[in-house]
């Protein structure tokens, strides 16, 4: 339906408001009301460097309250593996989280080191072009060659940040690096030591870690094969499987609050009711098992994830709202904005989505599904 002109009149009222000056902010500073009331109410025992106790990181994850203040869930259906993830941390080991694309490894990571160190920026983003020197610190070539190799001509990565302040690093996608990149972890995790042999002084040579440091890495099981990692480096982590939610009613709450969320961070004031969300979670669902109404589907290439649930339903109500010009989000603009998600470099992937359209077609009656099929015709050809 058009938007109602005063609807229009608030949008322009709310643009004309001071925007935040970042597109998204790190959990720490997302979360700091929590964070803080979480370290006033919880005065248990903690680990050495931790700024909350394990019990209020668990709660910071999972949700809960800190005396009157509530701490909203940030993460669904994982909540033992958030438990034994702390208690890895808390065990000064390292932690990978494994699973499938889109399965909240990295929202875990960067929520675990908020909570655990107060930041979560030390991380290094897995790639081929990685090299050990932006892992671990690299040299002001200008004052190397004035003054030679000291303190003030180091520059410092985001290892040894995470280890002089006893704070967690992140290594996101540690399988995209070369195994020779990989392993310069082996004796940091072993020794929690950092050779620095150029130094010019003995007493600046090594770095030991402070009380507090771990690392947490993370690993797509899509890339599988790509940069194995080395069976001494495995052995110097705890391994933690991360898998699509099952349970539907916690996948429909988590893409409805995280939409809501950037919806509200972009002032787009857009209804999107529940029934449209389960709708679009369903269909995820049955895509990404290949069942549906007990019939047997050909399977996805395509891993039909939670955060491209949460990007199909994104992109579907920043359309209706800027070029639809309605203030409500209609289940037939949905299909438009699952083709990138759903049909990437595979071409049976879209006839596969014809099938399991037709199928539903056939089964399924009521208007929410009617008006989610009634978008086909946005499907390409």
């Amino acid at each position: 339906m058009p938007r109602k002109k005063a609807t229009t009149k608030r949008s322009s009222n709310a643009a004309m408001k001071p925007q935040n000056q970042a597109q998204r902010l790190p959990a720490e500073q997302r979360f700091a009301a929590e964070l803080q009331a979480l370290a006033s109410f919880d005065q248990g025992p903690k680990p050495t460097g931790w700024q909350l106790t394990p019990r209020a990181v668990r709660t910071f994850v999972v949700g809960g309250d800190a005396g009157d203040v509530p701490i909203s869930r940030k993460l669904y259906g994982h909540d033992v593996a958030v438990e034994r993830a702390i208690a890895t941390l808390a065990g000064q080991r390292g932690l990978l989280l494994a699973g499938e694309p889109g399965t909240a490894k990295s929202m875990l990571s960067e929520l675990l080191a908020a909570a655990v160190s107060g930041t979560s920026l030390h991380t290094v983003q897995g790639g081929a072009g990685v090299m050990e020197e932006q892992i671990r610190y690299s040299w002001n070539y200008a004052l190397l060659l004035k003054e030679g190799p000291g303190p003030e001509a180091l520059v410092p990565g985001p290892l040894y940040q995470a280890m002089a302040a006893g704070q967690i690093m992140r290594f996101e996608e540690i399988t995209r690096c070369p195994t020779e990149v990989q392993d310069c972890l082996i004796p940091i995790l072993s020794d929690r030591l950092l050779h620095i042999p150029e130094m010019k002084n003995a007493d600046d040579s090594v770095l030991l870690a402070k009380p507090g440091f771990s690392v947490i890495a993370t690993a797509n099981l899509k890339d599988r094969g790509v940069n194995d990692m080395s069976a001494a480096l495995k052995r110097r982590f705890n391994f933690e499987a991360l898998s699509a939610i099952r349970d539907r009613q916690l996948e429909t709450k988590l893409v409805q609050s995280e939409v809501k969320r950037l919806l509200e961070t972009q002032n787009i004031p857009l209804t999107i009711t529940p029934d449209v969300t389960e709708l679009l979670v369903t269909v995820f669902q049955e895509l990404r098992q290949g069942q549906a109404s007990g019939v047997q589907l050909d399977a996805m290439s395509s891993v039909m994830s939670t955060a491209e649930a949460v990007a199909v339903l994104h992109d579907a109500a920043v359309h209706s709202w800027y070029l639809a010009q309605s203030d409500q989000l209609h289940a037939r603009h949905l299909l438009r904005h699952m083709v990138g998600s759903v049909i990437k470099d595979d071409d049976q992937d879209q006839h596969r989505l014809r099938q399991y359209l037709k199928l539903v077609d056939k089964e399924r009656s009521e208007p929410v599904w009617r008006d989610f099929l009634h978008g086909r015709n946005a499907l390409p050809e």
